[in-house]
């Protein structure tokens, strides 16, 4: 900036003036200072960060509405749904166990007019018989009958069937024996036995028996054979499951 001397007219004394540009402005002159941009920010908020908003409340009408992040709640089945189903879930059950129980009870009931008989039944016994008496049936037999009897301490099997000189050979085998192990002249069946089942064994003919007695619960076997016609051999088997073997050890 350069300054010129003038002079006062009314006063006789010289001054100074600047010599000032016309329509030169502040603007375009320029501070040179920093701006608010550059600052970063207002200068009356201290240089700090602004507030954050308080958080909306239940009542604010610009909070968000929650129920439309949730599920919709479950259905719930008509009534008559309810009343169907119900009884059902009780009685389908109910009813499998009454059948259950009318069955078992079908079941036991034929096993013991089965074992309560107290004569011989005029048939081939059933494979479970046969089993658990350890009895080996051959095939081709005529003749069969078969009686059960039970106690506390004790179950007995009779059995009686007409066989082949061959079937009477596979039915010692299976059994444990063999025709030479076979006393000629003894019938093995007692005559408390004989009674049960209605058998009778008269004198004069050829008669060959043994007992054969097994350890622990296996049941023991009086057998007798009428060979009185050698080709076609009358088996009479008793076959007795003691209870008592088990604990005695006999």
């Amino acid at each position: 900036m350069t300054t010129t001397p003038h002079r006062a007219d009314d006063l006789g004394t010289e001054t100074l003036t600047p010599d000032v540009a016309p329509d030169v402005t502040a603007d375009d002159l320029g501070t040179g200072g920093p701006t608010d941009d550059d600052r970063g920010g207002d200068d009356s908020s201290g240089g700090e960060p602004p507030a954050a908003a308080p958080p909306a409340g239940p009542g604010d009408p610009t909070a968000p509405d929650a129920t439309t992040d949730t599920d919709p709640p479950p259905r719930t089945p008509p009534r008559w749904v309810r009343w169907i189903v119900v009884p059902l879930l009780i009685l389908v059950p109910l009813g499998y166990v009454l059948i259950s129980a009318d069955q078992s009870r079908d079941g036991g009931a034929e096993q013991e007019a089965l074992a309560a008989a107290k004569h011989m039944l005029p048939e081939v016994p059933s494979q479970l018989l046969r089993r658990i008496y350890q009895v080996p049936i051959p095939d081709g037999t005529v003749g069969d009958a078969y009686m059960e009897t039970n106690s506390w301490d004790r179950s007995s099997f009779y059995c009686q069937f007409t066989t082949s000189a061959g079937g009477l050979d596979t039915f010692l085998a299976q059994i444990g024996t063999s025709r030479s192990a076979l006393t000629d002249g003894e019938v093995a069946i007692s005559a408390a036995q004989a009674r049960a089942a209605g058998w009778s064994f008269p004198a004069g003919r050829a008669f060959a028996g043994e007992h054969l007695h097994q350890v622990g619960d296996k049941p023991d076997h009086d057998i007798t054979v009428d060979l009185n016609n050698p080709e076609a051999p009358v088996v009479y088997v008793v076959s007795t499951v003691n209870f008592q073997h088990g604990f005695e050890g006999g």
